[in-house]
């Protein structure tokens, strides 16, 4: 039983603390792609969600003595995302002005394949056209709009963790969330909401 590796957060970073270091690879792999989704949503640059979530982790680790075992490790986790994607937002808005389109001018990252065996290409354009539509749309709308509609559905985090690494009410989350999404709905095309 010793090399089992406890499902729950709070018992695994437990184990590293006490010297199991090799474990953080476990944290690591449990959130990563969580944590990049929530990231490449709320920056919208992937390059800088890919930077910024290894940054994150080696915040996380050279602070998990830090940790408050009371709270749950994955909203600890997020609220130090938040704040890194806040730093690097400001960093990037004194460094640069634009000059260019938004993000997506450049087409699709992920080119159809013919030979990939998806049953249907056709579809697979349409999603990827819906997708960057709505990322465009995402991008458009208030920093706090954004932040909250990618910490739910592209980080996956229920409300209450929402609430807490907002520091906010739960009804001022669930609130702030249905205006986001109707300022969302309001910024797409009409046919296709």
């Amino acid at each position: 039983m010793a090399d089992r590796i406890p499902s729950d957060d709070n018992e695994l970073v437990a184990l590293i603390l006490e010297g199991r270091t090799e474990l953080f690879s476990d944290l690591v792999r449990r959130y990563q792609q969580r944590l990049y989704r929530y990231l490449s949503r709320y920056t919208a640059d992937t390059e800088e969600a890919r930077d910024i979530t290894q940054e994150v982790f080696f915040k996380v680790y050279g602070a998990l003595d830090t940790f408050d075992p009371r709270y749950r490790f994955s909203t600890w986790l997020f609220r130090i995302a938040a704040n890194a994607a806040i730093d690097s937002l400001r960093r990037k808005r004194l460094k640069q002005v634009p000059l260019e389109q938004g993000p997506g001018e450049d087409g699709d990252q992920n080119p159809i394949d013919p030979a990939d065996g998806r049953p249907d290409p056709y579809e697979d354009l349409s999603r990827r056209r819906l997708r960057l539509l709505v990322d465009q749309a995402i991008e458009r709308l208030p920093d706090d709009y954004r932040e909250l509609l990618s910490l739910r559905h592209y980080g996956e985090l229920p409300y209450e963790e929402i609430a807490e690494i907002k520091k906010m009410p739960l009804g001022t989350v669930k609130n702030k969330l249905f205006r986001a999404r109707q300022a969302l709905r309001d910024l797409l095309p009409k046919d296709i909401v």
